[in-house]
């Protein structure tokens, strides 16, 4: 896989993880689609508690695309932080959800998306800097 189809899958999870948080903050997941004990209080604080980290997950990402697109000296260190970020909230809700005792796999599947893709692009980008392509380097903007 190409660094460009890394970036554009990479771009597609940090949309579809906003888009996400749009559907929950106007009610729009069904509630047959819904994770186990969704309606509760305290399930509901559990999953907004991940907001602050998926938006920032989200922001370093695509922040750090446009870097390495534009080949910015910081390009890298900024999509590193993204990416890892976006692994850990799905690292997060998979234990949460393993640890729980549900096994949803719609749950399951977008959660280990968000362990995949960031790790199949982290692993991309080290490939790339230590075959000397240098992924972000260049002059700074």
């Amino acid at each position: 896989m190409s660094l460009k189809v890394a970036k554009i899958l990479l771009l597609i999870t940090d949309a579809l993880l906003m888009l996400y948080w749009v559907a929950v903050a106007v009610d729009a997941i069904p509630k047959e689609s819904a994770f186990r004990d969704y309606s509760d209080p305290m399930m509901q604080a559990w999953n907004w508690s991940f907001f602050p980290l998926d938006l920032a997950a989200a922001v370093f990402g695509f922040v750090g695309v446009y870097l390495v697109s534009r080949r910015h000296r910081l390009g890298w260190v900024v999509l590193t932080i993204g990416l890892t970020l976006t692994f850990c909230a799905g690292f997060m809700a998979i234990s949460f959800w393993a640890y729980y005792g549900d096994f949803n796999a719609i749950w399951w599947i977008s959660n280990a998306a968000l362990m995949v893709v960031p790790a199949i692009v982290f692993t991309i980008l080290v490939v790339d800097r230590t075959a000397g392509t240098e992924v972000g380097s260049g002059p700074g903007r």
